[in-house]
């Protein structure tokens, strides 16, 4: 999941993604959005520990300050991934699908809000 400005494509989305791979991390204070889908989504499927039964293949989950990542299990139930998309879209951040790259912006309505300084 990622904060981003708005008018942000998945261009910018895939280019944020590989910095993070190289560990380049936007120094700045946690974007509200990404603590809010944080908290929410860890009160559903607690990372902290992680427990038998747990979506999260990787646990704790991977949170800075733009972004969420989470590592799943493959036989995670349908239920978790709907969770996400809803709480993303709720929170107004972009989905990137490590699996195939593929960028999901929130739904109409919900787009990312302005992050100063872009």
């Amino acid at each position: 999941m990622w904060a981003m400005w708005d008018g942000a494509s998945p261009a910018d989305v895939r280019a944020a993604v590989q910095r993070c791979r190289q560990g380049q991390h936007v120094e700045r204070y946690p974007d509200p959005r990404v603590v809010a889908f944080y908290r929410a989504v860890t009160a559903i499927y607690p990372d902290r520990p992680a427990t038998p039964g747990t979506p999260w293949e990787r646990a704790p989950l991977h949170a800075a300050s733009d972004h969420v990542e989470m590592n799943l299990f493959p036989t995670c139930a349908d239920q978790v991934l709907l969770d996400i998309e809803r709480l993303a879209g709720e929170h107004g951040l972009m989905l990137f699908d490590l699996q195939d790259g593929s960028v999901y912006p929130p739904p109409p309505g919900q787009r990312p809000v302005p992050v100063q300084g872009r």
